[in-house]
């Protein structure tokens, strides 16, 4: 793995830890996350770590116990790590791309129009049928 530019999330949050001197067992200790799952935080492992709600909660309890913004923090993560495992339930994931809600609304206005269409040869049957009678 070659050096980036830009340091990784996991690298950012290692770099303010230490900037803060606070060692990852302390950082354990304050929010009963284990060490070997902030070291897969820090080192990007996040496959190591539970997901969903939990990921985003170690990353918050994490960014707390280093002086950093919780919300913005789990933001920046889900930008380097957009998975569905780590994103599922967050109000900060990505929306749906406009496609996807297009074809939403095509199937929505569809299953009208054939309700309304049905309803409208039933009025019509309705009123051929009882002028005949």
């Amino acid at each position: 793995m070659g050096e980036q530019a830009k340091p990784d999330f996991g690298m950012r949050m290692r770099r303010q830890r230490e900037e803060r001197g606070v060692s990852l067992r302390q950082i354990a200790d304050a929010t009963k996350i284990s060490v070997s799952a902030l070291e897969a935080l820090e080192r990007n492992e996040i496959s190591r770590l539970p997901g969903g709600i939990f990921s985003r909660a170690f990353v918050r309890s994490y960014a707390l116990e280093v002086g950093l913004d919780p919300e913005q923090t789990v933001r920046e993560f889900l930008v380097q790590f957009p998975h569905d495992s780590v994103t599922v339930g967050s109000p900060h994931a990505p929306r749906l791309d406009d496609r996807t809600d297009t074809q939403g609304g095509r199937r929505r206005f569809a299953v009208v129009a054939v309700i309304a269409i049905s309803l409208l040869i039933g009025a019509l049957l309705f009123l051929t049928l009882s002028s005949r009678l």
